[in-house]
């Protein structure tokens, strides 16, 4: 495969960036997203020019560092992140537009990379639970029913990409931050902290500079692990319970 790539590019988060052109031929239709732009790097290197820098760690689609935004589309155009993407999405002679998260919130490091850290720091805010130490406890210690443990796993599996945010128009953090709060208020071990999080999580969002949620419904159809946008109705509804016996 031959194809035009038009990269973002930007030496630091002071400088002004734009799209440059370049052209990649011999790309197999098996190779990863993330292999092509390796293959872009070697000819730039060779070529004495800066590689883009993107970045990246297990490439297995668990850590959802690879976050780009590919033909507008967060992580392109599967469900998928960007590692698990594969050339074969794309046809042979194809222009495609690489850029970074766009988002206030997501300032740009360098090329296609960006500082995320704002997502560390609403998990520091409130995402722990009380936990005894010493010894594991028996699995079977705390019971919890069924449509719970569902409930909890399901929005465990957020990886903290940010493809919500990117893909939002109003650059809005609630679907991650409903799922870090959900997947711990539902079990028994996140009880004592219940309020508190959701409040302290909320408001460390609302401090970071993410925008609002208007409901587009554009964060859930670009995660790449399937959190359902219900999990904002279900945040909403913990800060009202919280907010309200904060008044008491």
């Amino acid at each position: 495969m031959k194809l035009t790539l038009r990269v973002w590019r930007q030496k630091n988060a002071d400088a002004t960036g734009a799209m440059s052109t370049y052209e990649v031929d011999g790309i197999s239709q098996d190779m990863s997203f993330l292999e092509m732009l390796d293959t872009l790097n070697e000819q730039l290197i060779l070529a004495g020019d800066d590689p883009v820098a993107f970045d990246h760690d297990c490439r297995e689609g668990i850590c959802g560092a690879c976050s780009l935004v590919i033909n507008g589309d967060a992580h392109g155009p599967e469900r998928t992140t960007t590692c698990q993407l594969h050339m074969r999405s794309f046809e042979d002679g194809d222009t495609i537009d690489v850029e970074p998260w766009r988002a206030s919130a997501f300032p740009v490091v360098k090329d296609l990379v960006v500082d995320r850290s704002a997502f560390d720091r609403i998990i520091q805010a409130g995402g722990y639970i009380s936990a005894p130490t010493g010894t594991a406890p028996e699995a079977h210690a705390t019971p919890v029913p069924k449509p719970d443990a569902d409930f909890a796993f399901e929005h465990a599996e957020c990886i903290g990409c940010g493809a919500c945010v990117a893909a939002c128009p109003n650059g809005s953090a609630m679907l991650f931050t409903s799922a870090k709060i959900n997947h711990l208020n539902v079990l028994p071990q996140g009880a004592p902290e219940r309020e508190t999080r959701v409040l302290d999580m909320v408001a460390q969002m609302d401090d970071e500079g993410f925008g609002g949620c208007t409901l587009t419904g554009e964060c859930a159809t670009a995660c790449p692990k399937g959190i359902p946008l219900p999990s904002i109705a279900a945040m909403n509804k913990e800060w009202l319970r919280a907010t309200r016996k904060a008044r008491r």
